[in-house]
């Protein structure tokens, strides 16, 4: 069983009895106690429950925040944030453009991790407000109603000025021989112009997204360095994104 299906299956059960412990749960998922207590720590450190002694009790649900933290249903965004978790590191700079899904990984963020994070995406910044050590630079430009986002040619100045450890680039559809691509034009060139000042681009898509495309390029499926989606990176219908230049989780 693979680990996002582990804090899936954990999650459900929690939200169904209410408690789980550690060897009732090693015994339902058929791994030692040591992988449920690594488990429970990490769904733990992501906010998705509270560590007990023993095991896990349910987080309260805050109905202020725009990603409901205390959801037990993990969906398709869910899976991909929890992947992504392991790409983000302690005192890195990134870039998150708009979307739920990069909001979803936010939620997620251990409370403490020391970050620079550069968005546009305007209600990434309220899931961020408990992060005290997480520093958050909004760019400028023109608020796009429909996208929640800023956008234009000062957003796209202003991008130029970092270079960020890695990009998380929502994306709108991806195909192996056209790339990523965008559904609008000013979202477009925010994507364009953080992959080219991102030292790693993370594509995030759900199995909606992949072999489809959109009217506005955004850069090559070569220039990306790991592709999450919300299937298992077996699955057979990823083999046409398999290439040494991209990891697939």
């Amino acid at each position: 069983m693979l680990k996002e299906e582990r804090f899936d299956k954990i999650l459900k059960l929690l939200s169904r009895d209410e408690k789980v412990n550690y060897s009732g749960l090693a015994q339902e998922l058929n791994v030692s106690e040591d992988t449920v207590r690594r488990d429970i720590e990490q769904l733990h450190n992501n906010g998705l429950l509270s560590k007990v002694r023993g095991g896990a009790i349910p987080i309260l649900k805050n109905p202020l925040s725009f990603v409901d933290r205390a959801s037990y249903q993990t969906d398709k965004k869910e899976i991909i944030a929890l992947k992504a978790q392991q790409f983000i590191q302690d005192g890195q700079t990134i870039f998150m453009d708009g979307g739920t899904t990069n909001c979803s990984i936010a939620a997620k963020l251990p409370i403490g991790i020391k970050l620079k994070i550069i968005t546009n995406n305007i209600p990434l910044v309220q899931v961020l407000s408990n992060h005290k050590n997480v520093e958050v630079i909004l760019l400028g430009g023109i608020y796009n109603t429909q996208t929640q986002t800023t956008e234009g040619v000062k957003a796209c100045e202003e991008i130029g000025l970092y270079i960020a450890d890695i990009y998380l680039l929502g994306t709108c559809g991806v195909d192996s021989k056209f790339g990523v691509t965008a559904s609008f034009f000013g979202d477009s060139g925010i994507k364009t112009a953080m992959s080219k000042a991102a030292k790693n681009i993370i594509a995030l898509a759900n199995e909606e997204k992949l072999n489809t495309t959109e009217p506005f390029k955004v850069c090559a499926i070569e220039e990306v360095a790991v592709l999450i989606t919300d299937l298992a990176s077996n699955d057979s219908r990823l083999d046409g994104y398999r290439r040494k230049e991209t990891k697939i989780v």
